[in-house]
């Protein structure tokens, strides 16, 4: 027998075992398809890399090296999806995902909103990072998906002319747009998502990728002797209010279905006209009222909107209550009336964050 042959190495299959500190190429007699990262962390300065998350998180810069310190020292935690979001050019936003690609090396892969659909995921479904300059997943679908990946403990992954096998998933996702109001949508209960608007560059360095990497060495050396800002909070580590922006409401905001802001106008136009802080209904009522306005309704949607986004809930029995009905003659258009049934009552609060 040739003894080339012979000496070539022989396991009993593949595994995924994440590890950027102690990596090990073979587990058990297992190839690890996980790839090692080759920064050797040397104690030094990271100037550029300190000013380049500053600029990204700003005043949750801790939170922002807490998020990659997990990313270098626990691999398999689980941790938002990342959005950074700016209609300006010459932000940063491609260089941090550049310089993430240097840091975990081939443990990162650049996606496009269309590989997301596919059913053909191996390429990526095994990295660390799933990075994506420039996102655009406005159909449900494609958000619910995202929102799935980024807390599935494993997944079954496909290549072309391969069986589809099961995975311990462990990818994080970063996403980037240009678009500040609606490059993907987020229900308002949504906690898995963490937005940063991302500031213009005052200055521009061609160089500074490379001024990055030099400082690779010494930002690992600082992340394995850092003391964490944050405590595991959540099963995505930090706590919702810990990720809670101004960027992530906006997107949150222009992400509501028009029913539910027909359905806030309507009451906040009742409620205005009568000089009223609230406002009851039954169902019934409210199907009559948007027959008059010419406002398409699902039942289902709308008892969604009132319980799950409104957190409004019903009568527990049939009561007596006060509603308002059309009434033409009426100068404000509406006319109260008194009813019997399991109501339900709306208040300016409600509502105050949509008008």
């Amino acid at each position: 027998m040739n003894p080339r042959i012979i000496n070539i190495p022989k396991y009993d299959g593949f595994c995924i075992v994440p590890d950027n500190i102690n990596y090990k190429r073979v587990v058990g007699n297992f190839y690890n398809k996980y790839e090692p990262i080759n920064h050797i962390p040397t104690e030094g300065s990271f100037v550029h890399i300190n000013s380049l998350i500053h600029h990204i998180f700003e005043e949750q810069y801790e939170l922002g090296m807490d998020y990659i310190q997990l990313l270098y020292t626990r691999p398999l935690q689980k941790l938002p999806i990342l959005l950074l979001v700016s209609q300006e050019r010459n932000t940063g936003k491609s260089t941090f995902l550049n310089f993430l690609k240097a840091i975990f090396q081939d443990n990162v892969t650049f996606n496009t909103n269309e590989d997301f659909g596919s059913k053909f995921n191996e390429d990526w479904a095994t990295k660390l990072l799933v990075v994506v300059d420039e996102v655009m997943l406005n159909k449900r679908e494609d958000t619910e998906r995202l929102k799935n990946l980024s807390t599935a403990l494993n997944y079954k992954v496909e290549a072309k002319q391969k069986d589809r096998h099961e995975i311990e998933f462990f990818s994080k996702f970063v996403l980037c747009s240009n678009n500040e109001a609606f490059p993907i949508i987020i229900d308002p209960e949504e906690t898995r998502f963490w937005v940063r608007k991302i500031r213009h560059l005052e200055s521009d360095d061609t160089d500074f990728l490379q001024k990055l990497k030099v400082e690779i060495p010494a930002f690992l050396y600082f992340l394995l002797h850092r003391q964490m800002y944050t405590r595991v909070q959540s099963r995505m580590w930090f706590s919702a209010s810990d990720l809670r922006t101004a960027a992530l409401e906006r997107i949150m905001n222009s992400s509501r279905s028009r029913l539910e802001l027909d359905m806030a106008e309507l009451f906040n136009e009742i409620m205005d006209a009568h000089h009223i802080d609230s406002i009851s209904f039954c169902m019934a009522d409210l199907i009559a009222l948007f027959e008059y306005h010419h406002i398409k309704m699902d039942k289902a949607q709308v008892k969604r909107i009132l319980k799950d986004l409104w957190k409004v809930p019903h009568a527990d029995n049939a009561l007596s209550y006060s509603t308002y009905v059309i009434d033409r003659d009426n100068t404000t258009g509406y006319a109260e009336v008194r009813r019997i049934g399991r109501f339900y009552t709306i208040s300016h609060d409600n509502i105050s964050h949509l008008l």
